[in-house]
């Protein structure tokens, strides 16, 4: 399937003349597709009239999306056996991981067991804030790709499109109709992996991402149960066990503020790289619709059958950069709390081996940040990549000690690359200054 309008941006590459896809014929094509898909174009122009930023994620969208999968999945309410059994789980993983980190405990709050629904709506403005330097730069793109196609046209009197009579439209209301299309086609993808994410994640930081500002170590009673469905392990082992991961997730986040924007940048700078095809857009969506995969009275069809090509996996030498750096940084997190918690419960969980390879397979085959960015950028975070920063973290720690380790976390600059993480000796080496200074000068 042909990506759905965007591709790398080829830099100074130009496109041959007669050949321009960004003409206002097009548009016509276009909407008369939004047209066949049941969108009102005269109305949906007469709200958008004037709007001159493009539009961004609906979050009541995405919570509504989030939970309509949710009810398709189902759920249970949170019991008072429930919270009696995740409170003893978190005391005494909290006691345990003291023992394996220098970041301090946090405060312990009563709402320390969530539903899946509990969990949506806390992390809903995560999400969204996540995924705001996608959006801005598919905004930029759109930008682009209307000066290049109608330069001074339709800043005055209008563009009328092809196809559509009398009606014409100006070109900040072109823009407008494409952003919040393509907003809410971001936002659908966006509430299903969500509502996905809801039936599997078994904590508040299950994800490894930062994605709220008030850490808190939470489990979600329901998923743990499923999680540890099978194992033939005491329920009471596997909930220490999460809560121990849960905890040094949250501590890390907690220590480390300036995680979440920079995941938003290494997000901004993958999203640079991103044009908007309309021939592609057009070609998509025709043959979407052709083979019957687009129902015009459903428009999540839309996400459904056109999510497998929303970004091309064709990138530029930059985006690969980025993507690298968001991989390694997913990979370290991941590799931390793996190393902190067999630290913590080495001697003390009967399981741990079970557990942990559990985990580790589940995180290979099921990952839910991988789920997520896989969807939205192409992103595939290796388990060899997340087996070696385990590595990198446990020898780190042999060679010099768990606050050195944790040390590293202080700024973005101080982390390894995915070349150092197979050489933690060496690494160390590197950010160790010399007693004798004089063979420098």
């Amino acid at each position: 399937m042909p990506g759905f309008g965007f591709t790398p941006d080829n830099g100074d590459e130009q496109e041959p003349e007669g050949n321009n896809p960004f003409g206002f014929e097009n548009f016509g094509e276009i909407f008369k597709q939004f047209s066949g898909m049941g969108l009102n174009l005269p109305a949906l122009m007469a709200s958008l009239s004037g709007q001159a930023s493009p539009a961004s994620l609906s979050k009541e969208m995405i919570r509504d999306i989030s939970r309509k999968y949710l009810s398709a999945h189902g759920e249970v309410p949170v019991t008072v056996e429930d919270l009696t059994q995740i409170q003893e789980a978190i005391n005494i993983a909290d006691l345990w991981i003291n023992e394996a980190t220098t970041f301090p405990s946090l405060p312990l709050t009563d709402s320390i067991a969530l539903s899946r629904r509990d969990w949506i709506d806390s992390t809903l403005n995560g999400w969204q804030e996540l995924t705001k330097p996608l959006v801005d730069s598919m905004s930029g793109a759109l930008s682009s790709m209307l000066d290049q196609g109608l330069g001074e046209q339709g800043e005055d009197n209008g563009i009328s499109i092809p196809g559509f009579g009398p009606m014409s439209i100006s070109k900040s209301s072109i823009n407008a109709i494409m952003a919040t299309f393509m907003s809410s086609l971001i936002s659908t993808q966006l509430g299903q992996s969500i509502g996905a994410l809801s039936t599997t994640v078994t904590g508040a930081n299950d994800v490894a991402l930062p994605l709220s500002k008030d850490i808190k170590a939470q489990l979600l009673p329901q998923n743990v149960r499923a999680w540890g469905s099978g194992l033939e392990i005491q329920e009471g082992e596997i909930r220490i066990y999460l809560a121990l991961r849960e905890i040094a997730a949250a501590r890390l986040f907690k220590q480390s503020p300036w995680l979440s924007g920079y995941i938003a940048e290494v997000i901004s700078a993958y999203g640079s790289g991103i044009r908007i095809d309309i021939s592609a857009i057009t070609q998509s969506a025709q043959d979407a619709m052709d083979s019957g995969a687009i129902d015009p009275s459903n428009p999540e069809s839309m996400a459904s059958a056109l999510s497998g090509g929303l970004f091309t996996p064709e990138t530029t030498a930059s985006q690969s950069a980025a993507l690298e750096k968001l991989e390694t940084l997913l990979a370290l997190i991941e590799g931390w709390i793996d190393a902190v918690v067999v630290k913590a419960a080495s001697d003390r969980l009967p399981s741990l081996i079970k557990l942990r390879e559990t985990q580790v397979r589940r995180r290979a085959t099921n990952s839910p940040t991988q789920q997520l960015f896989a969807t939205l950028l192409g992103l595939e975070v290796s388990p060899r990549l997340t087996r070696e920063a385990i590595s990198f973290w446990e020898k780190l720690e042999k060679i010099d000690s768990i606050s050195a380790r944790d040390k590293i976390w202080e700024e973005a600059f101080l982390l390894p690359t995915a070349s150092q993480l197979l050489d933690p000796e060496g690494f160390s080496k590197s950010r160790k200054i010399p007693d004798d200074l004089s063979g420098l000068i």
